[in-house]
């Protein structure tokens, strides 16, 4: 795939019951060059977590292909899904998804223990990505004793323990304040800056989006209704 770490191919996803069909996603194609931080914009219901849960495998589509680098994985089976999503891809979510009563370590650390990762080594991973996001000195705080802001740096944390090149974002300032969602966004830019992530970031937020994001593509009752580079 070279430099183009992304390509979605006549992407379609159908919902059906009995009575109702649902097109989430009609024949999207889009290719997303390595390193780029492109933010996928649109209405609510517009097909955008649809196309992220394809992207991180958390769904299968109807028809059409999804190709991360260089890995199809549009054919996957089930277990070569999960060990795309424990390696392949980070994913961060608007609810911030931690565990209670574990504290902000023992939160980031959890993928690794999935993985096999020893505990001395899960632990010191764990700690660098919490010192990346500017929580070195919160590691032994649960969820409860966070702010908002903090939770979604720890979920953030968590989504880069694992060290992968491309990090999804579903709507992760959809719970915070503006001041706090402007220093996510700043995070997750100086993210694919830094470290070169390929950044795929789902929101509501165009205008806060196109200040950090270089491309964006906008989507409409599941269909690409434009993309623009916006840098």
């Amino acid at each position: 795939m070279g430099n183009v770490p992304i390509l979605i191919s006549n992407l379609s996803k159908v919902y059906s019951t009995a009575k109702v069909r649902v097109a989430a996603l009609q024949d999207v194609s889009l290719s997303l060059e390595e390193g780029v931080f492109a933010a996928v914009t649109g209405a609510s219901g517009s097909g955008k977590s649809t196309l992220l849960n394809l992207l991180g495998g958390l769904d299968t589509p109807t028809s059409g292909t999804i190709e991360v680098r260089g890995r199809k994985i549009s054919e996957m089976s089930r277990e070569e899904l999960a060990l795309y999503r424990r390696s392949g891809v980070g994913m961060i979510f608007q609810s911030f998804n931690l565990i209670p009563g574990f504290n902000a370590l023992e939160n980031v650390a959890l993928p690794l223990m999935f993985a096999g990762v020893a505990k001395r080594e899960r632990r010191n991973r764990a700690g660098e990505v919490l010192a990346q996001v500017g929580l070195g000195a919160r590691i032994a705080h649960r969820p409860s004793e966070l702010s908002g802001g903090e939770q979604q740096r720890v979920a953030i944390a968590r989504a880069l323990v694992n060290r992968p090149r491309v990090l999804l974002a579903d709507e992760p300032t959809g719970n915070l304040d503006s001041r706090t969602s402007r220093e996510i966004v700043t995070l997750l830019a100086e993210l694919n800056r830094d470290q070169g992530l390929t950044v795929v970031m789902v929101t509501h937020e165009e205008s806060l989006a196109r200040e950090f994001a270089g491309r964006g593509v906008r989507l409409s009752d599941g269909k690409v209704q434009a993309e623009e580079r916006w840098r």
